[in-house]
């Protein structure tokens, strides 16, 4: 009985003193640490996605690639595999898994001072103490504080919860945060698309995502799946059946590279700019924000490369400046060994670098640089695996004259020894064919070229922008801000401030009409002096032709770009309003009271003056660009939309026979819509007519204007169809003449029109919107009076009511000193650009 009663008094002692040693380091280890409440309202970090109008991708932005999924949609089957390869009596622990960590500390024993990395026999509730709110550090005081922490979230959350935690925060490797953007990274798939055994492998992952890389250790990482498929089917997720076909499995990755993204990389950036400047940095990265972007894929593909092509085409009339690079023959290495040791200059793109190392009268042989992957090689054309032995014939390189200073090119070349030298390295292209043109008897057709052949390519010096717009909610639909966005991020379409020349004299005409002139007043186009006072020199505008044309209609004077009546008009209806109207519709807020800006000497950005142009084809409504329709945030809810107009109606479900919804008009009315449409058919007269009539060959209704600065140095085109505004501006980074014989008609408008044959193709022409008010009148195309029989030139000339003239006495002559042109009557000819 005294053995019994000092063994149980042992017994108790003992239990005492492990309650006590237990209650010690609860207290000790407890106090201090991290609040656990805060889980509650813990939001992952996730990333913010772009989508374009179609739905597709456009950018991810993210400091972890994390996709966050709430649990109720969460398939059983990946929370299945997770939980068999992870903690399996997860639904049943208080947060310890007192049979795991016993296990644990008997094989700790027994590895005592082998080297090996205790076991530590986590628990996810544990993991989630850890890697929300702990170290990892390896130690026994980490792991009891991990433990204590674990007893009291499992306490404060579900279950359920928990896991939602563990799952969307744990690393993955390859850049994978989280289960769903695992399944994405190495699958291409959304959880719900996974297979037993890419689910198994997901899983696997989460012990040590480097050991089991799909790839570089695809044995371990086979068998790693292979014991958590087996560990399913043993807790009776899967049938053995289930579990034997999908070990089976080969390992298969897809990366996301291979998923269909949208490539714009211009707007991307400038979508990106917009959300860091409403949300900031954090938001941005890890807001979890998915923005539905205006961009519209086909046209931003026809965008890119129709102004890439107008700026190869500009850089070809302007001829060869020289090799890329030159390989001395004396090298002791091969001409081989030199090309695969180069670095392919930014901006070439597609394009491959060649050796030049023969020549003869007909062609040069090139050793043309291998890529990995090269893309330059047309769909069906195999890219070879090491540098090969190829020809430039004599037809693909006569465009490259010689260069010479001031934009003048030198003779034609006669043999390839005019353009290139032995040992030259050049950017090259391939190319499989070439178009003879018409000859006696014979129509243009198409001629295969032999196999390897290739045409000598050289990056354009020159830069440009393109944007394309919907006219009647400001969306940006297509945007390129330059030649390459590899070479340079620097966006000319909203960055790049430069003069518009011509291109802003729209707004001055508009102005005019405002205030009570027609398309038919006459303007005296002749001489104009302003003294620009003491020390000054006299200021004299001068037409493009350095010639004079006498009076001549408002409608000549835009079509034909005439500076001359430009300055008249703007001196008459004053450059107080021409400024306000600047201010107005978003062109320049501060614009210099000064008759020069009249003329476009002000600086804008080609994203500014195309939304004004859109503005004058909506019928004068005031619109604001967007590169974004709606932005929602993590939870679904949407914080911004670019359509603020209120529409009860439009949240129907289904259709049961009710009217159809009548949204609200809320646009400014900047301008009389009569005016608007006034100088639509003004501008629309400037393709048919005017400076623009490369532009007709589209053969659809359009309207623009070129624009010029002085010494050719800027080069634009904004020109529009009824429900579409596009932008072009050219010009060179550091401002230089782009050439003696260069101007917007010559660079800018082939894009424009190239890019509107293109968007309008199978779409029916559609005439411009006339406005309640407007009378249309058969005049004479000079005189601008109402036509008689027999007027050859003869146009439908828009008037507001009781402005038809019925004379053209009344010339408009201003109050700079002037001489008269040659003849009262305005004459025919091309006017200028400023």
């Amino acid at each position: 009985m005294k053995i019994l009663l000092v063994l149980f008094g042992l017994v108790l002692f003992g239990g005492f003193a492990a309650a006590g040693a237990g209650v010690y380091v609860f207290w000790h280890f407890g106090k201090g640490l991290p609040d656990y409440a805060q889980l509650a309202h813990y939001e992952p970090p996730v990333m913010t996605r772009v989508h374009a109008g179609d739905g597709r991708l456009l950018a991810e932005y993210a400091t972890e690639k994390r996709v966050f999924v709430p649990i109720r949609a969460m398939p059983l089957r990946i929370i299945h595999a997770v939980l068999a390869a992870e903690d399996k009596h997860f639904y049943t622990h208080p947060g310890i898994d007192l049979i795991g960590l016993t296990r644990a500390v008997l094989t700790n024993i027994k590895n005592y001072g082998s080297g090996r990395r205790p076991v530590g026999a986590s628990t996810i509730t544990q993991q989630v103490a850890k890697n929300f709110l702990l170290t990892n550090e390896v130690s026994y005081k980490r792991k009891i504080k991990e433990a204590i922490l674990a007893f009291r979230i499992e306490r404060a959350f579900t279950k359920d919860r928990i896991l939602e935690l563990y799952l969307n925060e744990v690393y993955l490797g390859s850049g994978s945060y989280g289960i769903a953007a695992a399944a994405l990274n190495y699958f291409n798939k959304s959880l719900n698309e996974l297979t037993i055994a890419e689910s198994a492998y997901l899983a696997a992952l989460l012990k040590a995502p480097s050991n089991y890389h799909p790839v570089r250790k695809k044995v371990a990482a086979l068998e790693r799946r292979d014991w958590v498929i087996g560990r399913m089917a043993e807790d009776g997720y899967i049938t053995t059946t289930e579990a034997r076909m999908a070990q089976a499995d080969d390992l298969v990755v897809e990366n996301r590279a291979d998923a269909e993204f949208v490539t714009a990389n211009y707007f991307a950036e400038e979508v990106r700019r917009d959300l860091y400047d409403r949300y900031g940095e954090q938001m941005l990265y890890a807001g979890g924000l998915s923005v539905h972007a205006t961009l519209d894929p086909q046209l931003q593909g026809i965008a890119e490369r129709t102004l890439r092509e107008g700026l190869i085409d500009y850089d070809r009339r302007h001829g060869w400046r020289g090799p890329i690079a030159h390989f001395d023959t004396t090298e002791p290495l091969s001409y081989a060994q030199q090309l695969d040791a180069l670095t392919p200059p930014k901006g070439l793109g597609t394009w491959r670098l060649a050796v030049v190392t023969a020549l003869d009268e007909q062609s040069a042989t090139i050793l043309v640089q291998s890529l990995p992957e090269d893309q330059s090689r047309p769909e069906g054309a195999s890219a070879p695996a090491a540098p090969l032995q190829a020809t430039i014939p004599m037809r693909e390189m006569k465009w490259a004259r010689k260069w010479l200073k001031g934009e003048y090119l030198d003779a034609v070349v006669h043999k390839p020894a005019d353009v290139l030298a032995i040992g030259d390295v050049v950017g090259v292209e391939l190319v499989l064919s070439y178009v003879q043109a018409k000859s006696k008897g014979k129509d243009e057709q198409t001629i295969e070229y032999p196999a390897e052949t290739y045409g000598l390519r050289q990056i354009p010096e020159i830069q440009g922008s393109i944007v394309a717009l919907d006219p009647h909610s400001g969306r940006v639909l297509a945007m390129s801000g330059g030649y390459d966005y590899n070479a340079s991020e620097f966006n000319r379409a909203t960055q790049a401030k430069r003069q518009p020349g011509s291109a802003f004299k729209p707004f001055v005409y508009l102005a005019a009409l405002d205030s009570g002139f027609t398309p038919s007043t006459l303007i005296l186009d002749a001489p104009f002096v302003i003294d620009q006072g003491p020390g000054l020199p006299k200021w004299r505008p001068a037409n493009y032709t350095n010639k004079f044309y006498g009076p001549s209609t408002m409608r000549l004077g835009i079509e034909k770009s005439r500076n001359l009546m430009t300055v008249r008009l703007a001196q008459s209806v004053g450059m107080e309003k021409i400024s306000e109207y600047a201010a107005r519709f978003g062109i320049i807020k501060d614009l210099p009271e000064q008759l020069s800006m009249a003329l476009g000497a002000g600086e804008t950005t080609l994203l500014d003056l195309t939304a004004a142009y859109a503005m004058l084809v909506n019928g004068g409504k005031q619109i604001r660009p967007t590169f974004i329709d709606r932005i929602q945030d993590r939870n679904g809810h949407t914080v911004y939309r670019h359509d603020k107009r209120p529409c009860v109606q439009c949240e129907a479900v289904a259709w049961t026979g009710q009217e159809v919804p009548n949204v609200p008009d809320q646009r400014e009315q900047l301008t009389d819509p009569t005016s608007a449409y006034q100088i639509v058919s003004m501008l629309e007269g400037v393709v048919q007519r005017g400076t623009g009539t490369r532009v007709k060959a589209v053969g659809k209704p359009l309207g623009g204007k070129t624009g010029t600065t002085n010494d050719s140095r800027d080069a634009w085109f904004i020109g529009f169809s009824p429900d579409l505004t596009v932008g072009v501006f050219t010009g060179f980074d550091e401002p230089r003449s782009l050439g003696p014989r260069e101007q917007g008609a010559s660079v800018a408008s082939p894009i424009f029109r190239d890019f509107m044959k293109e968007a309008l193709e199978g779409h029916p022409p559609v005439p411009f919107r006339i406005p309640p008010g407007i009378h249309l009148v058969r005049v004479n195309a000079v005189t601008g009076l109402p036509a008689h029989s027999g007027d050859r030139d003869v146009i439908l000339e828009a008037f507001k009511p009781g402005t038809v003239p019925t004379s053209n006495s009344l010339v408009l002559e201003g109050d700079g000193d002037s001489e008269e042109g040659d003849g009262a009557m305005p004459a025919a000819g091309t006017g200028g650009l400023y």
